[in-house]
């Protein structure tokens, strides 16, 4: 199985936006999950996933992004969170 490939762009290549940019035409949809940890898209994670959106927004793309963390607090909250991260 596959490991979460954001994760693993960051780990590995730390360059998201550029590698996403490279490549958008190979990618089918995105997920979020902070990392480290998988958790909310919020200041303590070192994704930021609203430049990442707008990356992503200006390559064309209009595809799916799905919310895949794990709460620590309350989902609700979490889910707005990164609905307002992720909505550019």
């Amino acid at each position: 199985m596959q490991k979460k490939r954001s994760t693993i762009m960051q780990m590995e290549e730390g360059d998201i936006i550029r590698t996403l940019r490279d490549n958008i035409t190979h990618i089918g949809h995105f997920h979020t999950a902070g990392n480290p940890g998988r958790h909310e898209l919020d200041d303590t994670q070192e994704l930021n996933y609203s430049a990442i959106m707008r990356a992503i927004a200006e390559t064309g793309y209009n595809g799916y992004v799905g919310q895949e963390f794990v709460p620590k607090g309350d989902w609700k909250a979490g889910l707005q969170q990164a609905y307002d991260a992720c909505n550019v």
